[in-house]
C-alpha cells in the first residue's frame, strides 16, 4: 500500500475512533505537542490495548481459592507482566516472597512482587504505580452472561474477571508508558511499578517488602498511584482522597459444644441464640446510628469546605437508587447519604456462625453461636479505643440478661482509615489531566470500604498516596459480570499520559 494511502487511511480511522469513544463531555481542545500525538497513538492502537487485556483476563489467577493449579496461573500472570515490563525497557526485579502456610499443614508459593524501573533523571519526579493481577473466584455458572475468563465485548464493555480490578488499570498504565516508548518520545517522568498477585487475600509478604524497600526502591519516589476504585457515577471521573477502615469482631455465646433439641430443653434453660440475637439487636438502631456509647466522640467534625465538596459531586440519588436495586435509603439527600457512606462510621452485622439454615424445618436449639459483625472507622477513631467501647457495651447488655451462658468478645481484624491530602501536587495534576481527557473537573470522593495498602505505602514510605481511578460505577469489580468500558480503559491509558506530564510541569515550579 502506498505511504500517502495508508496516512489517509490512518487518518480516517481516528477521527472514526474518536467519534465513537467521544461524546460523554464535550470534546476539550486538543492538547499540543507529544500529548496530542500519545493521545493519536492509544487511538489507533486500542484494539491491541484490549488484545492484550483479553490475554491477561485468560490467565485464571485467583488468589482467593488455595489450590496447586491456580497458584501456577498467578505465577504465570506475573510472568507475562514481567515480560511486559522489560518489553518498555524497564529494570524488572522478582522478588521472591516465600510461602504460604495454610491450616491444613499444606504450603503453596506466593507469587512474585514485581518492582520495576524505568528511568533515573534527577531532573524528573518519579511517580510509582501500585497494582495487583490476582482477581476474585468466578464461574459462569454463578450468573456470569460469559465465560469470565473470555474476555467479551458487548455494546463498548468489555466483560471479563480483572477487567477493572484490577487487570485494565494496570495495563492502561503501560498502555501509556508504551505509547511515549512508541513514538520515541521523551517520558516526562521517572516510572516505578510496585505489581503483586495476593492483593485479593490481604497482599501476603507485601507490608514487609515495602518495609524493607523504604530507604532503597521507595527512597526516590515523589508519589504513589493507586487506580483500584471505582467511580461514583457512570460518567463523570473522579479522585479519591479517603477510606475507610474496618474492625472486625465475633461475639461467641456457648451454652455446650453440643446442640439441643427444643423439645427436650427448650424453655428451660438460656438459649445461646437467645442471648446472640439480643447482643446484636443492641449494636445499632433501625436509622443506621450506632448505639455503642462513645463510639462518635473520635470522629473528625465537619468543616464547611468538607460540605463544599460533597455539595459538588455529581450523583443522580435516583438512578443510584435504581442501580443499586434498593426501594429506599436511610438518607434523602446526597449529602446525607455520601457523608454516611464515606466519612462517618458504620456498623454491619454478616452472619452467625453454628446455627441452623438449611431449608427445611430442624427443632434444633444451638449449643454455641458466633456472631459476626464489624464497624467501619473513620478519622480520627482509635482502634483500641473502638474495641474496649465495643467488649464493654456487648458485656453491660449480656450483664443485664442474666444468662448463665458464657460470652466472649473478641476484634478479629483491625485496619486504619487513609486520608490524604488534597492540596498535594498529584492530587492537582490530577485534577489538570482529567481537565484535558475529559473536559470536566473531578467528583472529589472518599471509598467506603478499605484499601489496607494505601495507609501501609503512606505511613511506612512517609510519601504522598493518590488513589485515580478509571473504572464506572457499574463495572461490577469482584460480582458476576464484571466489566470495563472500551471507552474508560482506553480514555484511562490517555489520563495516565496526561498526569505523567502534569507531574512534570509541576514539578518544575517546586
Amino acid at each position: 500500500m502506498a505511504p500517502a494511502v495508508a496516512h489517509s487511511q490512518a487518518e480516517s480511522l481516528l477521527a472514526f475512533r474518536l467519534l465513537l469513544v467521544g461524546g460523554m463531555f464535550s470534546a476539550s481542545t486538543p492538547p499540543p505537542g507529544p500529548l496530542e500525538k500519545v493521545f493519536q497513538y492509544i487511538d489507533l492502537h486500542q484494539d491491541e490495548f484490549v488484545q492484550t487485556l483479553k490475554e491477561w483476563v485468560a490467565v485464571e489467577s485467583d488468589s482467593v481459592q488455595p489450590v496447586p493449579r491456580l497458584r501456577r496461573e498467578l505465577l504465570r500472570m506475573a510472568g507475562l507482566a514481567a515480560d511486559r515490563l522489560r518489553g518498555l525497557g524497564a529494570r524488572v526485579a522478582s522478588v521472591d516472597a516465600g510461602f504460604q502456610q495454610l491450616s491444613d499443614g499444606q504450603t503453596l508459593p506466593i507469587p512474585p512482587i514485581l518492582l520495576a524501573e524505568l528511568g533515573s533523571d534527577p531532573k524528573k519526579p518519579t511517580v510509582c504505580f501500585y497494582g495487583h493481577l490476582d482477581v476474585q473466584p468466578a464461574r459462569q455458572e454463578d450468573g456470569w452472561l460469559t465465560d469470565p475468563y473470555t474476555l467479551t465485548e458487548v455494546d463498548g464493555k468489555l466483560y471479563g474477571r480483572g477487567t477493572t480490578d484490577n487487570k485494565g488499570p494496570v495495563l492502561a498504565w503501560i498502555n501509556a508508558v508504551s505509547a511515549f516508548k512508541a513514538l520515541d518520545e521523551d517520558l516526562p517522568v521517572n516510572i516505578k511499578f510496585l505489581i503483586e498477585g495476593m492483593e485479593e487475600s490481604g497482599s501476603l509478604a507485601l507490608e514487609e517488602l515495602v518495609r524493607k524497600e523504604k530507604s532503597g526502591f521507595f527512597s526516590s519516589v515523589d508519589c504513589i498511584v493507586i487506580s483500584d476504585n471505582l467511580w461514583i457515577s457512570r460518567r463523570k471521573p473522579a479522585l479519591i482522597y479517603g477510606t475507610r477502615g474496618n474492625s472486625y469482631f465475633t461475639v461467641e455465646v456457648k451454652c455446650r459444644d453440643q446442640d439441643f433439641h427444643s423439645g427436650t430443653f427448650g424453655g428451660i434453660l438460656n438459649e445461646p441464640m437467645a442471648d446472640l440475637v439480643a447482643l446484636l439487636g443492641s449494636l445499632v438502631d433501625a436509622s443506621g446510628r450506632i448505639l455503642v456509647p462513645g463510639i462518635y466522640g473520635h470522629v473528625a467534625p465537619v468543616t464547611e469546605e468538607e460540605k463544599r465538596v460533597y455539595e459538588a459531586i455529581d450523583l443522580d440519588m435516583e438512578e443510584y437508587r435504581n442501580s443499586s436495586q434498593v426501594k429506599k435509603f436511610l438518607f434523602d439527600t446526597k449529602e446525607e447519604l455520601l457523608m454516611h457512606l464515606w466519612r462517618y462510621p458504620s456498623l454491619s452485622i454478616h452472619g452467625i456462625e453454628g446455627a441452623f439454615h438449611e431449608p427445611g424445618a430442624k427443632t434444633v436449639i444451638p449449643g454455641r453461636v458466633i456472631g459476626k459483625f464489624s464497624i467501619r472507622l473513620v478519622p480520627h477513631m482509635d482502634m483500641s479505643v473502638v474495641e474496649t467501647q465495643v467488649k464493654q457495651h456487648l458485656e453491660y447488655i449480656f450483664s443485664k440478661r442474666n444468662s448463665s451462658n458464657q460470652m466472649t468478645v473478641s476484634m478479629a481484624l483491625g485496619l486504619h482509615p487513609w486520608i490524604a491530602n488534597i492540596s498535594d501536587h498529584q492530587y492537582l495534576a490530577a485534577k489538570r489531566a482529567i481537565k484535558t481527557v475529559f473536559g470536566t473537573e473531578p467528583d472529589m470522593i472518599r471509598d467506603g470500604s478499605t484499601i489496607p495498602i494505601a495507609k501501609i505505602l503512606q505511613d511506612t514510605t512517609q510519601k504522598s498516596v493518590i488513589m485515580l481511578p478509571l473504572g464506572a460505577v457499574d463495572d461490577g469489580e469482584h460480582s458476576q459480570n464484571e466489566k470495563i468500558n472500551r471507552w474508560n480503559y482506553i480514555e484511562g491509558s490517555k489520563l495516565f499520559a496526561a498526569f505523567f506530564l502534569e507531574m512534570a510541569k509541576l514539578h518544575s515550579s517546586w
